[in-house]
C-alpha cells in the first residue's frame, strides 16, 4: 500500500515510528560506545544469551504488529473496545518508543555516576515501556471491525510477547539483577 492510501491515523503512526525508530536505534549506536558489559550490570552471563534470542522474537513481533495496524487496519471502521478510536495506538506507540528511547543514555549516565535519582529515572522508563507493551496487548485485543485473520493473529501474539520482553524480562528481572 503507498504512503498516500494510508488514512491520516496511519501517517501518524508511521511518522511516530520512524522518528521513535531512529531516536532508540539513535540512542543505541551512541550509548554502546561505552561497551556492552556494564550495561549488563550485575546480570549473569549464563542468561544474557537468552535475552539476546528474547529480543529477536520481540523485534520479530514488533514487525507483525505494525504491519497489522500500517496495512490491515481500517482506522475508520476500526474501534477499541467501547469506543476507543485507533488514534489510541498512536498515544501508545509514543509511551512504548520515548521511554525507549531514554533507556540507554540514562543508564550510561547511571553507570558514569550512580545515583537513586538516575536509578529510579531508569526503572520509570522501564516500568513506561512495559505499561505501554501492555496497553497495545490489550488494545489489539480489543480491537474491532477489522480482519481476523493470520496477521490478527501474529499482531496479537507478537504484542504479548513484546509486552512480556518490555515488561518481565526488562523492568523486573534486568532491574533486578542489574545492581
Amino acid at each position: 500500500m503507498p504512503m498516500t492510501r494510508f488514512a491520516p491515523a496511519q501517517k501518524i503512526l508511521f511518522a511516530i515510528n520512524a522518528a521513535g525508530g531512529i531516536a532508540v536505534l539513535g540512542s543505541y549506536a551512541v550509548g554502546l560506545g561505552s561497551g556492552t558489559d556494564a550495561l549488563w550490570g550485575g546480570v549473569p552471563a549464563a542468561i544474557r544469551p537468552l535475552y539476546a534470542v528474547s529480543m529477536l522474537v520481540s523485534a520479530l513481533g514488533y514487525f507483525a504488529f505494525i504491519y497489522y495496524l500500517l496495512f490491515k487496519v481500517q482506522p475508520e471502521s476500526a474501534s477499541i473496545g467501547s469506543g476507543g478510536k485507533f488514534q489510541l495506538f498512536n498515544w501508545i506507540f509514543v509511551g512504548i518508543l520515548l521511554p525507549s528511547a531514554l533507556w540507554m543514555p540514562l543508564t550510561n549516565l547511571y553507570i558514569g555516576s550512580p545515583s537513586e535519582a538516575s536509578w529510579l529515572a531508569i526503572r520509570a522508563v522501564l516500568a513506561l515501556v512495559g505499561l505501554a507493551s501492555i496497553a497495545l496487548s490489550a488494545a489489539l485485543i480489543q480491537l474491532r471491525g477489522n480482519a481476523r485473520g493470520a496477521s490478527y493473529r501474529l499482531a496479537v501474539a507478537g504484542s504479548l510477547y513484546f509486552a512480556f520482553h518490555t515488561t518481565v524480562l526488562d523492568a523486573v528481572v534486568w532491574a533486578a539483577l542489574f545492581r
